[in-house]
C-alpha cells in the first residue's frame, strides 16, 4: 500500500497541546464529525491509548474498526495501523507535529486506507483528501476553540 494521502494544516497551539488532544480519544466524540464511539482497549505506560476501537458513521460510510497506535518518544508523530475492521482491509496512519514559533504547529496528517470492496484509486485518493480535509479542520477548531 504505497499510495497515500497527506495533507498538512497550521494549528494555533504548542505541539503538546496539539499532541494532547489528538492523544485524548475518550474525547473524539466532541470533536471528529464521524465518531460515533471511541473506546481505548489497551494503554502504554504513559497512559496513552495504543489499541483502540472506534465506531465511525460519515453518512456514506459506516465502519467498526481497531487501530494499533505507536507513539513517537519526543512526543512530535504517531502512527497507527489496522487491526481489524468491517470494511477495511488496510489502514495506515499518522500525524507529524512540528512547532513554527512559539504558539503554532504545523500539523501533517498522512494517511493510506484499502478497502475490502474494488474502489478505483482516483475515487480512493479522493476519499482519503476528504478524511484528511475533515480530521485536520475538525482538530484544529477543537484546538484553537
Amino acid at each position: 500500500m504505497s499510495e497515500h494521502t497527506q495533507r498538512s494544516t497550521v494549528v494555533s497551539a504548542d505541539v503538546a497541546d496539539v499532541m494532547a488532544v489528538i492523544a485524548d480519544f475518550e474525547n473524539y466524540v466532541k470533536w471528529v464529525s464521524a465518531a460515533r464511539e471511541v473506546r481505548v482497549l489497551e494503554r502504554d505506560e504513559l497512559g496513552r491509548g495504543t489499541h483502540v476501537r472506534f465506531v465511525v458513521d460519515a453518512g456514506v460510510l459506516a465502519d467498526t474498526y481497531e487501530l494499533r497506535y505507536d507513539w513517537s518518544a519526543d512526543g512530535t508523530a504517531v502512527s497507527w495501523r489496522l487491526v481489524s475492521s468491517d470494511l477495511q482491509r488496510d489502514q495506515r496512519g499518522s500525524y507529524e507535529l512540528a512547532q513554527q514559533v512559539p504558539g503554532s504547529t504545523k500539523v501533517t496528517y498522512t494517511l493510506a486506507v484499502d478497502l475490502h470492496i474494488p474502489m478505483i484509486s482516483q475515487l480512493k485518493r479522493r476519499a482519503e483528501k476528504a478524511i484528511t480535509e475533515s480530521a485536520l479542520s475538525d482538530l484544529k477548531k477543537w484546538v484553537e476553540g
